[in-house]
């Protein structure tokens, strides 16, 4: 026999949900959100921003999550604070401008649905300002 010492098997720690460090919390809950789970995706991106409070990604994905649900003011207060913070964002700009229009708030929807559209180019960011330029112009008649 060689003097080798034995080397002990170490198990990786188990983390939970809320337990994860900023960047793992992401990967965690974007891949709760792709599969239709925003109350678990919320589980685990709350105590991260705790830690991490102005940390972007984590927001947005909170953004999504409250717009899943359907808890558009939530939704809109987040995306208004992204959007001061980056006016440039293309995802939560688009974002705001639909939990505007799913509140029944068109006039304020669509400038921001109208910059979206033009900072991306995507046809279903163009057919969101159709969508609600049509809907104003029916309410003014």
């Amino acid at each position: 026999m060689s003097d080798e010492t034995e080397s002990e098997l170490v198990a990786p720690a188990l983390v939970f949900p809320g337990q994860e460090a900023p960047e793992s919390a992401f990967r965690v809950a974007y891949d709760l959100l792709e599969r239709s789970a925003p109350a678990g995706a919320l589980a685990v991106i709350e105590p991260a921003l705790a830690e991490d409070p102005r940390n972007t990604g984590l927001r947005t994905l909170r953004a999504w999550a409250f717009l899943a649900r359907a808890q558009l003011g939530r939704a809109t207060e987040e995306l208004t604070s992204l959007v001061e913070d980056d006016p440039t964002d293309v995802w939560s700009r688009h974002a705001l401008g639909r939990a505007l229009e799913r509140q029944s708030r068109p006039a304020e929807a669509l400038p921001h649905l109208r910059l979206a559209a033009v900072m991306s180019g995507d046809p279903e960011h163009a057919a969101a300002v159709t969508r609600v330029q049509s809907r104003l112009a029916a309410a003014r008649n």
